[in-house]
Protein backbone atom coordinates (compact mmCIF):
# COMPACT_ATOMS: atom_id res chain seq x y z
CA UNK A 1 0.00 0.00 0.00
CA UNK A 2 1.16 3.76 -0.51
CA UNK A 3 0.21 6.92 0.64
CA UNK A 4 2.60 8.44 -2.45
CA UNK A 5 0.61 7.26 -4.80
CA UNK A 6 -2.40 5.60 -3.86
CA UNK A 7 -4.44 2.96 -5.75
CA UNK A 8 -8.23 2.15 -5.61
CA UNK A 9 -9.93 -0.90 -6.54
CA UNK A 10 -13.77 -1.27 -7.35
CA UNK A 11 -14.26 -5.12 -7.87
CA UNK A 12 -17.45 -6.82 -8.78
CA UNK A 13 -18.97 -9.31 -10.99
CA UNK A 14 -20.69 -8.95 -14.10
CA UNK A 15 -23.66 -7.35 -13.73
CA UNK A 16 -23.25 -6.40 -9.94
CA UNK A 17 -23.49 -2.40 -10.63
CA UNK A 18 -19.58 -1.50 -10.49
CA UNK A 19 -19.97 1.53 -12.93
CA UNK A 20 -22.30 2.94 -10.50
CA UNK A 21 -19.37 3.34 -8.30
CA UNK A 22 -17.30 4.29 -11.01
CA UNK A 23 -19.72 7.00 -11.52
CA UNK A 24 -19.78 8.32 -8.02
CA UNK A 25 -15.95 8.52 -8.05
CA UNK A 26 -15.64 10.16 -11.44
CA UNK A 27 -18.08 12.94 -9.82
CA UNK A 28 -15.68 13.33 -6.53
CA UNK A 29 -12.40 13.21 -8.70
CA UNK A 30 -14.08 16.26 -10.71
CA UNK A 31 -15.68 18.20 -7.78
CA UNK A 32 -11.69 17.76 -6.24
CA UNK A 33 -9.57 18.28 -8.79
CA UNK A 34 -8.15 14.91 -8.78
CA UNK A 35 -6.44 13.28 -11.39
CA UNK A 36 -7.01 10.11 -11.73
CA UNK A 37 -5.58 7.26 -13.95
CA UNK A 38 -8.35 4.64 -15.10
CA UNK A 39 -8.07 1.14 -15.41
CA UNK A 40 -10.83 -1.32 -16.80
CA UNK A 41 -10.60 -4.67 -15.64
CA UNK A 42 -11.37 -6.01 -18.78
CA UNK A 43 -8.46 -5.02 -20.09
CA UNK A 44 -6.42 -7.29 -18.23
CA UNK A 45 -7.83 -10.32 -19.27
CA UNK A 46 -5.55 -12.40 -21.34
CA UNK A 47 -7.61 -13.85 -24.06
CA UNK A 48 -9.37 -11.82 -26.36
CA UNK A 49 -13.15 -12.22 -27.77
CA UNK A 50 -12.09 -14.51 -30.66
CA UNK A 51 -9.41 -16.74 -28.74
CA UNK A 52 -12.04 -16.85 -25.64
CA UNK A 53 -14.45 -18.28 -27.49
CA UNK A 54 -11.90 -21.00 -29.06
CA UNK A 55 -10.64 -22.10 -25.46
CA UNK A 56 -14.18 -22.34 -24.32
CA UNK A 57 -15.10 -24.89 -27.09
CA UNK A 58 -12.09 -26.70 -26.78
CA UNK A 59 -12.49 -27.04 -22.50
CA UNK A 60 -15.81 -28.50 -23.44
CA UNK A 61 -14.17 -31.24 -25.51
CA UNK A 62 -12.80 -31.93 -22.61
CA UNK A 63 -15.66 -32.13 -20.54
CA UNK A 64 -14.77 -28.87 -18.58
CA UNK A 65 -17.67 -27.01 -19.08
CA UNK A 66 -16.68 -24.30 -16.23
CA UNK A 67 -14.43 -22.59 -18.25
CA UNK A 68 -14.64 -18.78 -17.42
CA UNK A 69 -13.85 -15.05 -17.71
CA UNK A 70 -13.49 -15.07 -13.90
CA UNK A 71 -10.88 -17.75 -13.59
CA UNK A 72 -6.91 -17.14 -14.14
CA UNK A 73 -6.55 -19.30 -17.03
CA UNK A 74 -8.57 -15.64 -19.20
CA UNK A 75 -6.61 -13.11 -17.00
CA UNK A 76 -3.23 -11.81 -16.21
CA UNK A 77 -3.90 -11.50 -12.56
CA UNK A 78 0.32 -11.43 -12.09
CA UNK A 79 -0.07 -8.09 -14.28
CA UNK A 80 -2.98 -7.29 -11.75
CA UNK A 81 -1.04 -7.23 -8.71
CA UNK A 82 2.03 -5.92 -10.84
CA UNK A 83 0.19 -2.91 -11.81
CA UNK A 84 -0.80 -1.87 -8.89
CA UNK A 85 2.51 -2.57 -7.07
CA UNK A 86 4.20 -0.77 -9.69
CA UNK A 87 2.16 2.06 -9.29
CA UNK A 88 2.40 2.26 -5.42
CA UNK A 89 6.22 2.37 -5.62
CA UNK A 90 6.23 5.04 -8.91
CA UNK A 91 3.45 6.67 -9.77
CA UNK A 92 3.60 5.17 -13.11
CA UNK A 93 2.58 2.31 -14.78
CA UNK A 94 1.34 0.57 -18.37
CA UNK A 95 -2.12 0.43 -19.41
CA UNK A 96 -4.23 -0.62 -22.58
CA UNK A 97 -7.25 -1.13 -23.10
CA UNK A 98 -10.71 -3.70 -24.34
CA UNK A 99 -12.55 -2.44 -27.39
CA UNK A 100 -15.98 -3.24 -26.40
CA UNK A 101 -17.87 -1.77 -29.65
CA UNK A 102 -17.31 -0.40 -32.83
CA UNK A 103 -17.87 3.44 -31.46
CA UNK A 104 -15.01 2.47 -28.86
CA UNK A 105 -12.48 0.97 -32.00
CA UNK A 106 -13.25 4.13 -33.77
CA UNK A 107 -11.47 6.06 -31.01
CA UNK A 108 -8.88 3.85 -30.05
CA UNK A 109 -8.34 3.71 -33.83
CA UNK A 110 -7.70 7.37 -33.48
CA UNK A 111 -6.02 7.66 -30.69
CA UNK A 112 -3.29 4.94 -31.53
CA UNK A 113 -3.03 5.61 -35.04
CA UNK A 114 -4.36 2.67 -36.15
CA UNK A 115 -7.04 1.19 -38.14
CA UNK A 116 -7.64 -2.80 -37.15
CA UNK A 117 -8.74 -2.39 -33.44
CA UNK A 118 -11.93 -3.87 -33.75
CA UNK A 119 -14.67 -5.39 -31.01
CA UNK A 120 -13.39 -7.66 -29.21
CA UNK A 121 -9.72 -7.53 -29.36
CA UNK A 122 -7.02 -5.42 -27.00
CA UNK A 123 -5.20 -2.14 -27.64
CA UNK A 124 -1.26 -1.89 -27.41
CA UNK A 125 -0.25 -1.42 -24.02
CA UNK A 126 0.94 2.35 -23.35
CA UNK A 127 2.15 4.51 -20.35
CA UNK A 128 -0.56 5.92 -18.38
CA UNK A 129 -1.01 9.96 -17.82
CA UNK A 130 2.16 11.66 -15.97
CA UNK A 131 1.87 13.15 -12.84
CA UNK A 132 -1.53 11.82 -11.99
CA UNK A 133 -2.91 11.38 -8.15
CA UNK A 134 -4.23 8.25 -7.97
CA UNK A 135 -4.91 4.44 -9.92
CA UNK A 136 -8.15 3.77 -9.81
CA UNK A 137 -9.48 0.29 -11.14
CA UNK A 138 -13.06 -1.10 -11.78
CA UNK A 139 -13.29 -4.40 -12.12
CA UNK A 140 -13.70 -8.15 -11.88
CA UNK A 141 -10.28 -9.28 -10.10
CA UNK A 142 -9.11 -5.67 -7.90
CA UNK A 143 -8.88 -7.90 -4.62
CA UNK A 144 -7.99 -11.39 -6.06
CA UNK A 145 -6.16 -14.11 -4.73
CA UNK A 146 -4.39 -17.02 -6.20
CA UNK A 147 -2.45 -18.83 -3.44
CA UNK A 148 -1.07 -21.50 -5.80
CA UNK A 149 0.62 -19.04 -8.09
CA UNK A 150 1.41 -16.53 -5.02
CA UNK A 151 -1.07 -13.69 -5.93
CA UNK A 152 -2.76 -11.11 -3.33
CA UNK A 153 -3.35 -7.76 -5.70
CA UNK A 154 -5.34 -6.62 -2.53
CA UNK A 155 -1.76 -6.40 -0.62
CA UNK A 156 -1.29 -3.23 -3.13
CA UNK A 157 -4.71 -1.94 -2.79
CA UNK A 158 -5.25 1.39 -0.44
CA UNK A 159 -9.12 1.64 -0.98
CA UNK A 160 -10.63 -1.69 -2.17
CA UNK A 161 -14.44 -1.11 -2.54
CA UNK A 162 -16.98 -4.22 -2.99
CA UNK A 163 -20.16 -4.00 -5.47
CA UNK A 164 -22.54 -7.24 -4.81
CA UNK A 165 -25.95 -7.43 -4.44
CA UNK A 166 -27.58 -10.12 -3.63
CA UNK A 167 -27.07 -13.02 -5.84
CA UNK A 168 -30.70 -13.19 -7.55
CA UNK A 169 -30.54 -9.41 -8.21
CA UNK A 170 -27.08 -9.90 -9.88
CA UNK A 171 -28.37 -12.31 -11.59
CA UNK A 172 -31.15 -10.25 -12.62
CA UNK A 173 -29.39 -7.27 -13.78
CA UNK A 174 -27.04 -9.79 -15.87
CA UNK A 175 -29.79 -11.56 -17.74
CA UNK A 176 -31.34 -7.98 -18.60
CA UNK A 177 -28.28 -6.10 -19.19
CA UNK A 178 -26.81 -9.18 -21.55
CA UNK A 179 -30.25 -9.05 -23.41
CA UNK A 180 -30.26 -5.53 -24.11
CA UNK A 181 -26.64 -4.14 -24.50
CA UNK A 182 -25.54 -7.65 -25.98
CA UNK A 183 -28.77 -9.64 -27.78
CA UNK A 184 -28.18 -12.45 -25.56
CA UNK A 185 -30.75 -14.70 -24.72
CA UNK A 186 -32.10 -15.57 -21.44
CA UNK A 187 -31.03 -18.85 -21.86
CA UNK A 188 -27.47 -17.96 -23.16
CA UNK A 189 -27.18 -15.52 -19.99
CA UNK A 190 -27.99 -18.48 -17.50
CA UNK A 191 -25.63 -21.29 -19.62
CA UNK A 192 -22.82 -18.47 -19.24
CA UNK A 193 -23.90 -17.73 -15.19
CA UNK A 194 -23.78 -21.82 -14.57
CA UNK A 195 -20.68 -22.23 -16.85
CA UNK A 196 -18.58 -19.12 -14.21
CA UNK A 197 -20.30 -20.63 -11.13
CA UNK A 198 -16.80 -22.15 -9.85
CA UNK A 199 -14.63 -19.82 -10.43
CA UNK A 200 -17.43 -17.02 -9.12
CA UNK A 201 -17.35 -18.48 -5.73
CA UNK A 202 -13.54 -19.39 -5.77
CA UNK A 203 -12.27 -16.05 -7.12
CA UNK A 204 -15.41 -13.47 -7.16
CA UNK A 205 -16.63 -13.59 -3.51
CA UNK A 206 -13.80 -14.33 -1.36
CA UNK A 207 -12.60 -10.82 -2.57
CA UNK A 208 -15.80 -8.93 -0.74
CA UNK A 209 -14.18 -10.30 2.73
CA UNK A 210 -11.02 -8.17 1.87
CA UNK A 211 -12.84 -5.01 0.72
CA UNK A 212 -12.95 -1.91 2.83
CA UNK A 213 -16.21 -1.01 2.30
CA UNK A 214 -19.38 -3.12 0.60
CA UNK A 215 -22.00 -1.56 -1.32
CA UNK A 216 -24.69 -4.67 -0.92
CA UNK A 217 -28.34 -3.78 -2.69
CA UNK A 218 -30.94 -5.90 -1.60
CA UNK A 219 -34.20 -5.91 -3.03
CA UNK A 220 -37.48 -5.61 -1.03
CA UNK A 221 -39.75 -7.02 -3.98
CA UNK A 222 -39.82 -10.94 -4.76
CA UNK A 223 -36.67 -11.94 -6.88
CA UNK A 224 -37.00 -15.46 -5.89
CA UNK A 225 -36.47 -16.68 -9.45
CA UNK A 226 -34.39 -14.34 -11.46
CA UNK A 227 -34.59 -16.31 -14.58
CA UNK A 228 -38.24 -15.25 -14.97
CA UNK A 229 -38.34 -12.16 -13.99
CA UNK A 230 -39.72 -9.40 -16.63
CA UNK A 231 -38.12 -6.01 -14.66
CA UNK A 232 -35.02 -4.90 -13.00
CA UNK A 233 -36.16 -3.78 -9.14
CA UNK A 234 -35.96 -0.31 -9.11
CA UNK A 235 -33.85 1.32 -6.59
CA UNK A 236 -36.61 2.55 -4.66
CA UNK A 237 -37.61 -1.04 -4.55
CA UNK A 238 -34.69 -1.61 -2.21
CA UNK A 239 -32.00 -1.04 0.19
CA UNK A 240 -28.37 -0.59 0.31
CA UNK A 241 -26.56 -2.53 2.64
CA UNK A 242 -23.15 -0.41 3.40
CA UNK A 243 -20.42 -2.42 5.11
CA UNK A 244 -17.12 -1.21 6.40
CA UNK A 245 -14.41 -3.47 7.31
CA UNK A 246 -13.23 -1.34 10.31
CA UNK A 247 -15.82 0.84 12.24
CA UNK A 248 -13.21 2.54 13.56
CA UNK A 249 -13.01 6.55 13.03
CA UNK A 250 -16.17 6.30 10.72
CA UNK A 251 -18.42 8.96 11.21
CA UNK A 252 -21.77 7.13 11.33
CA UNK A 253 -24.16 9.95 13.12
CA UNK A 254 -23.27 12.10 10.25
CA UNK A 255 -24.37 9.74 7.46
CA UNK A 256 -27.20 9.07 9.58
CA UNK A 257 -27.76 12.46 9.70
CA UNK A 258 -26.68 13.47 5.57
CA UNK A 259 -28.40 9.99 4.29
CA UNK A 260 -32.50 10.40 5.00
CA UNK A 261 -34.12 7.33 6.35
CA UNK A 262 -30.94 4.93 6.63
CA UNK A 263 -30.22 3.66 10.00
CA UNK A 264 -27.54 1.07 11.78
CA UNK A 265 -28.26 -2.97 11.67
CA UNK A 266 -25.25 -3.44 13.05
CA UNK A 267 -21.62 -1.91 14.71
CA UNK A 268 -20.01 -1.54 10.91
CA UNK A 269 -23.38 -1.91 8.76
CA UNK A 270 -25.36 0.95 7.72
CA UNK A 271 -28.55 0.97 5.84
CA UNK A 272 -29.79 3.49 3.39
CA UNK A 273 -32.80 3.52 1.37
CA UNK A 274 -31.84 1.82 -2.53
CA UNK A 275 -32.44 5.87 -4.03
CA UNK A 276 -30.13 7.35 -2.34
CA UNK A 277 -27.32 4.68 -3.03
CA UNK A 278 -25.69 7.19 -5.53
CA UNK A 279 -25.95 10.00 -2.85
CA UNK A 280 -24.33 7.68 -0.23
CA UNK A 281 -21.98 6.86 -2.07
CA UNK A 282 -21.01 10.34 -2.75
CA UNK A 283 -21.32 11.21 1.35
CA UNK A 284 -19.21 8.62 2.21
CA UNK A 285 -15.70 8.44 -0.10
CA UNK A 286 -15.67 12.06 -0.55
CA UNK A 287 -13.62 12.27 2.85
CA UNK A 288 -11.75 9.48 2.17
CA UNK A 289 -10.60 10.75 -1.10
CA UNK A 290 -9.68 14.03 0.38
CA UNK A 291 -7.58 12.41 3.35
CA UNK A 292 -5.96 10.34 1.05
CA UNK A 293 -4.97 13.12 -0.99
CA UNK A 294 -3.37 15.26 1.87
CA UNK A 295 -1.66 12.23 3.10
CA UNK A 296 0.05 12.29 -0.54
CA UNK A 297 0.62 15.73 -0.21
CA UNK A 298 2.15 14.92 3.02
CA UNK A 299 4.69 12.85 1.45
CA UNK A 300 6.22 15.49 -1.27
Amino acid sequence: MSRKHPVIAVTGSSGAGTTTVKLAFENIFRREGIRAAVVEGDSLHSLNRTAFRAAVAEAAKDCNYSFSHFGPESNHFDKIQEMFKVYGETGKCQRRYYVHSEEEAELHNKHFGKTDLVPGVFTPWESIEENSDLLFYEGLHGLVVDESEGIDAGKYVDLGIGVVPVVNLEWIQKIHRDKKERGYSAEATVDTILRRMPDYVKYITPQFSRTHINFQRVATVDTSNPFIARDIPTPDESFVVIRFSNPKGVDFPYYLQMIPNSFMSRANTLVTPGGKMSHAMEIILAPIMHEMIENKKKQK
